[in-house]
């Protein structure tokens, strides 16, 4: 991942005109912290409340440094907020995004520990593969169809390491736009002859229905998510590079899980993924 310095050099409005964002290092250190220590901190919008978007990705630009510092790889890129009622509720009119690291990946049927996170939740989502690379500006949806070996099922944990959910905009996007783990399925289905708009899927916890959804939720179109994440990293240098995982967003609201319980989501055409949660 190509994490620039001049990544850091955001700024955002006041009423007395363009100034840095405030301590760019000290927050990614805040959220580094909170992340090893499992332990919440307060969100940075409730000290600024002008922060926005960019002073996100600044600070998660620091974030990933450290994490990459550690050992820890990009393996992909997840996108938030891809529906529009979780637009409307944070005031923003795009998609949010964050890296994915191999530290987080679960396979279909692991178990997956509560102790991992600070407060996880879980989403059904359709996980898309990269085949060849995929660089901005100007990817089209056809293109990052042409781009993708396959997609798989998958389930996302969000977590947040701010207290209590309590976010806005510029905390989950410098908050790995909220990420936590990743499970996925080891069936990866060709593209060809689906529309990913048209997949639904059914979320079972314990065998009893949970919620439902359907690929067009992600942005209208799963594949149109991939555009969008090539196009936005293409404008800062990055490239979406073979065998990479883009998760392109909830297919239903976040569900709040706890140890002792297990989860299946059935997708049409893809089949399911499983994960059973412990302590």
């Amino acid at each position: 991942m190509d994490v620039r310095a001049e990544n850091c050099n955001v700024f955002y409005h006041t009423e007395g005109g363009r100034v840095p964002i405030a301590d760019v290092t000290g927050k990614a250190k805040a959220l580094y912290e909170a992340r090893r220590n499992r332990v919440p901190i307060a969100p940075f919008t409730d000290d600024d409340p002008s922060l926005g978007m960019a002073d996100g990705y600044a600070v998660q630009a620091e974030l990933v440094k450290l994490l990459l510092a550690d050992g820890d790889t990009v393996v992909g890129y997840k996108a938030g907020l891809t529906s529009k009622p979780m637009q409307t509720m944070l005031g923003v009119g795009q998609p949010d995004y964050g890296p994915v690291l191999g530290s987080t990946i679960y396979s279909d049927g692991d178990e997956i520990s509560v102790s991992r996170f600070i407060q996880p939740k879980l989403e059904a989502e359709i996980v898309f593969v990269l085949a060849e690379e995929l660089r901005g500006p100007g990817v089209t949806v056809a293109d990052a169809r042409r781009a993708v070996s396959g997609i798989a099922a998958a389930m996302e944990i969000v977590d947040s390491r701010f207290a209590d959910w309590r976010i806005k905009l510029c905390d989950t996007v410098a908050d790995l736009a909220s990420n936590g783990a990743v499970a996925m399925s080891g069936r990866l289905v060709p593209l060809d002859g689906i529309d990913p708009r048209l997949i639904g899927m059914v979320l079972a916890r314990d065998g009893e229905l949970v919620d439902t959804g359907a690929g067009a939720a992600a942005l209208g179109d799963p594949a149109a998510v991939v555009a969008w994440l090539a196009n936005t990293l293409g404008a800062d240098g990055i490239a979406l590079e073979p065998g990479h995982l883009v998760m392109t967003g909830a297919l239903h609201a976040a569900v709040p899980m706890k140890a002792g319980e297990s989860y299946t989501a059935e997708f049409d055409r893809l089949g399911p993924v499983r994960v059973r949660i412990v302590d």
